[in-house]
């Protein structure tokens, strides 16, 4: 069984940073690459940015590049998401996820005012 579980969300105004982690339990983290989602009120859940499972490559949503960067402690079992220059459409409920399983974490809100 394995356990993802998100922190470091919350509330920001426009422009500010957030640093999201999302920590495993159970399971060879460093085997897997790990991916972070997002979902808006009233849309559909779209991936933010995965990183593969050395942390050799990583992908983003082309609405976050340049602003949001995802890495990996492998010593920690743990991903991370540094969100910078925040905007409020970046306002969402925040997951991450092990790619081609049904682990996700339980989302954290994140919230950026205008």
């Amino acid at each position: 069984q394995v356990q993802l579980v998100e922190s470091g969300g919350g509330l920001v105004k426009s422009g500010g940073s957030l640093r999201l982690s999302c920590a495993a339990f159970g399971s060879t983290f460093r085997s897997y690459s790990m991916r972070w989602y997002r979902q808006a009120p009233g849309k559909e859940r779209e991936l933010v940015a995965s990183i593969t499972s050395t942390g050799g490559s990583t992908d983003y949503l082309d609405s976050v590049k340049g602003r949001f960067t995802i890495s990996r402690d492998n010593a920690k079992n743990t991903v991370y998401l540094q969100m910078n220059d925040l905007k409020p459409e970046d306002t969402a409920v925040y997951y991450c996820n092990r790619p081609y399983s049904n682990y996700w974490g339980q989302g954290i809100q994140v919230t950026v005012s205008s």
